[in-house]
């Protein structure tokens, strides 16, 4: 073990809770099958009785009796210690554990002391001290297995001296093993447990990003979605509550202007059906259907005049050309929302101006009125309408600029980077 590493710390990690096998990456290779474990510990039972029957000393009938009474150790682990074996990341260091191994060693004893050659079984007994008992513990039970026999061994049979010198040099070198080997074990167990900790933390964090992931697309899409209803359906029934509150102003004394209003209530639910459909659908706004921008445009100042009475002039310089979906769509809606925002707080029939500048490089939309104007430095307002224009840009790589002052009119500018959208584009 590391120096720096107390023994106590390995031992609380190894008595923790385990990963069960139905865990991450299935759990550990030891919780799956025991099958490994009980063929080892058969075929050392068997050299061992092997072993002993064949040494050449002491007599036959000794040699005999050690054999039987090595496999009264046989039933004590399928019936005690296979089971704790087999639970240890439950069992380990608890009073059954010890009682098992207490009685391993003394059902061991009596073979080590009439034959020496059992103690091979100390290659099957070492295993289950470190399974079974806490470092520490563990290493005082390796120490008993691999000594006492030794000496019981002496004390029955008072060898020579070069016998025992034979012996006991082997007895501490199988327990130098069996420490070394053993520890080294400990410190994979640990490192097992601890990546095992890691990969369930692992794969709850996947889980975790996974969740955040998805709860952030759904919030993307629900701010696209928002966008896009204020930008158009919100904007359409602004317009159908204004005509409707000019009819209601008409109908007694100007008949005509009246149905002209009417008309375009239909012509605007009409509109916000088909932009309704777009969005269901995932298609183009309805205003670019079938048509460019430029085309899209002028419709949306004749209708801004058709609603209000105040001209609106389209602009248009540069080549005129196809570009990415994406940048027309932001330009149509940084438009309508520029108009929109001219109907509720530019003043009655103010100018309108659009101007569209095609570029090698950018796309600029601006948007200009003549009318009341507001203070920018002022606290922002609650309205969706700007923000959602600026961050339409922003998806973008682009940019939306207000320029306004109390009396002197607004203007909207965004400008959209055409290679960037190129890259966005599919």
């Amino acid at each position: 073990m590391p120096a720096d590493l107390p023994l106590e710390e390995p031992e609380r990690r190894l008595t923790a809770p385990l990963p069960a096998a139905g865990g991450p990456r299935g759990g550990h290779v030891w919780e799956r099958t025991f099958l490994p474990w009980d063929i080892y510990f058969a075929v050392v039972w068997i050299g061992t009785v092997l072993f002993a029957l064949a040494a050449e000393s002491p007599g036959t009938g000794v040699r005999v009796v050690a054999a039987c009474l090595f496999c009264l150790p046989v039933p004590w682990y399928a019936w005690v210690g296979r089971p704790l074996l087999v639970a240890q990341s439950r069992t380990t260091g608890t009073p059954p554990a010890v009682r098992y191994l207490v009685g391993l060693v003394l059902l061991f004893l009596p073979p080590a002391a009439l034959v020496g050659e059992t103690r091979l079984a100390t290659f099957a007994l070492v295993p289950q001290c470190f399974m079974l008992l806490r470092v520490r513990g563990a290493l005082t039970a390796v120490a008993v297995v691999n000594i006492t026999p030794v000496a019981a061994w002496a004390l029955v049979w008072r060898p020579d001296t070069h016998d025992l010198y034979y012996n006991s040099v082997f007895a501490v070198v199988t327990l130098a093993f069996s420490a070394v080997f053993g520890s080294w074990i400990i410190r994979v167990l640990e490192q097992s447990i601890e990546r095992a900790d890691l990969v369930a933390e692992l794969d709850a964090s996947r889980g975790q990003i996974a969740r955040l992931s998805a709860e952030r697309g759904a919030l993307a899409e629900r701010e696209r979605f928002s966008r896009e209803i204020h930008d158009t359906l919100a904007q359409g029934f602004t317009s159908i509550l204004m005509l409707v509150q000019a009819v209601e102003t008409e109908l007694g004394h100007d008949p005509a202007l009246a149905r002209r209003h009417l008309a375009l209530m239909a012509g605007t639910a009409r509109e916000n059906l088909a932009e309704a459909r777009s969005l269901v659908a995932g298609n183009a706004p309805a205003g670019l259907d079938g048509g460019s921008l430029p085309d899209a445009l002028r419709r949306l100042a004749a209708r801004h005049t058709e609603q209000t009475g105040a001209p609106a002039t389209v602009d248009i310089a540069g080549p005129v050309r196809a570009l990415p979906a994406a940048v027309e769509v932001v330009a149509l809606r940084s438009c309508q929302e520029a108009l929109a925002n001219a109907r509720r707080h530019a003043g009655p029939a103010v100018p309108v101006a659009l101007d569209l500048r095609y570029s090698a490089d950018t796309l600029r939309i601006a948007v200009r009125d003549t009318g009341r104007g507001f203070d920018t430095a002022g606290p922002p307002g609650t309205g969706y309408g700007l923000p959602g224009l600026r961050a339409r840009a922003a998806e973008m790589g682009g940019t939306a600029t207000v320029d306004s002052a109390p009396g002197r009119g607004t203007a909207i500018t965004v400008t959209l980077p055409l290679a960037a959208a190129v890259r966005r584009t599919p």
